[in-house]
């Protein structure tokens, strides 16, 4: 599917961007983000971007009727701070990406974001953050594994309790990612020349173990592990294993709504586990999904100088 990506300006684009939220996160109008607060966010140094299907339009050209386009996707930012030892320091938010229910899958979440790190790097500015669930694989996959997103900051209840049906009655926890837009890890991951993604078997080979292996119910759903495996203590003579695996549902959404109860149980593993790796120094680097009849899913972390 070809697409057009553009940047948005005009009061009709973020009615648009605004109509697009409502099906993306149906259920609660009040968690909307509305027209006025995009316009302000983009006439004074934040992003609104969005994508377009060419079968929506009838051309993109200097004639053609922006305003008439249909919207398939956004994505929306805007300038922020973090605070370092010598003062704060710029960098850019991305508070909200969404794509139409029909149209995911055709990488336009990538093309999105690559927009954004493009027009972020104008500005000057060096990193990007963001938050996302950690138990949804869809995001990790983009995030980490394809736009080259790293993380070591877990929050607990980040936005309280969320009214939208796609999150509604669990935990709002998120990772909060990194996105160093000029580092070789970021350009390569961006680049017509993209690394090899590693697989399952690539870790393998080097010794690399799932600390949480998770079992597989009759039902397909997977439970969390009860204990540890004895890579655990994620230190071996004294020092820490350099690289570890973590497991995650495939399909955290599904699991929610079949078996919320094991859902929540997911949440507070991961949390436990996660906080308890950050706190180590460990940083999530990677993420790989094991495909099949009974898909997986894993975050790959490094500690120390194995990062680099």
């Amino acid at each position: 599917m070809r697409t057009t990506i553009r940047i948005l300006e005009t009061p009709e684009e973020m009615e648009a961007v605004e109509a697009l939220q409502r099906l993306v996160w149906p259920g609660s109008e009040l968690d909307i983000v509305p027209a006025h607060m995009l316009l302000a966010a983009c006439h004074n140094g934040g992003l609104v971007i969005g994508a377009f299907a060419e079968e929506f339009q009838s051309a993109f050209d200097e004639n053609a009727d922006r305003s008439s386009s249909q919207l398939v996707g956004f994505v929306y930012g805007f300038p922020g701070l973090y605070f370092t030892p010598d003062g704060p320091r710029p960098k850019h938010c991305s508070h909200m990406m969404g794509v139409h229910p029909d149209f995911r899958d055709h990488g336009l979440g990538f093309s999105l974001k690559r927009a954004q790190w493009q027009m972020v790097r104008r500005q000057g500015l060096d990193r990007i953050t963001w938050t996302y669930d950690p138990l949804l694989s869809r995001n990790a996959h983009l995030n980490i594994a394809k736009l080259g997103a790293v993380c070591n900051t877990y929050q607990r209840e980040v936005y309280g309790e969320m009214r939208d049906s796609l999150n509604v009655g669990f935990p709002s926890d998120r990772f909060q990612v990194d996105w160093w837009v000029n580092t070789h890890r970021v350009n390569r991951r961006l680049s017509k020349k993209a690394r090899r993604p590693l697989d399952l078997s690539d870790y393998y080979a080097g010794g690399v173990e799932v600390i949480n292996p998770s079992s597989v119910e009759k039902d397909g759903f997977p439970e969390p592990a009860a204990e540890l495996s004895p890579a655990s203590n994620i230190r071996v003579q004294g020092e820490f294993i350099p690289i570890l695996l973590v497991e995650i549902p495939f399909d955290f959404q599904a699991l929610k709504t079949a078996k919320p109860a094991l859902a929540l149980q997911w949440r507070n593993h991961t949390r436990a586990l996660f906080e308890d790796l950050f706190e180590t120094g460990y940083l999530v680097t990677d993420f790989i999904f094991l495909p099949g009849s009974s898909p997986r899913s894993f975050y790959a972390l490094t500690h120390g100088d194995s990062t680099l």
